[in-house]
């Protein structure tokens, strides 16, 4: 995952915010995804906005410190289909 990339929510990902974070569902494969973070749920919000992943992450107040851990989580998402690459 290269946070100095451009990414979105894939088109088909319905985001449905939670006490706990959120549940994100994907209409194209149907795959459910729990994200148990504010902060992470802050941060896929703000990746259509922002330049960057780097940046959505920064906009969502995560810290230098704790920027490999959402780089991680993000990684996943990624994987998962629920967040994809933006095309120019």
């Amino acid at each position: 995952m290269d946070l100095d990339r451009a990414f979105d929510l894939h088109p088909q990902v319905a985001v449905r915010p939670e006490p706990f974070g959120a549940l994100l569902y994907h209409f194209g494969t149907r795959r459910l995804s729990f994200l148990k973070d504010r902060t992470l749920l802050a941060v896929v919000r703000s990746l259509a906005a922002e330049p960057t992943a780097r940046a959505a992450c920064t906009a969502a107040g995560v810290t230098g410190a704790d920027l490999p851990r959402y780089q991680r989580a993000l990684g996943v998402l990624v994987q998962s289909q629920m967040v994809v690459e933006r095309t120019p």
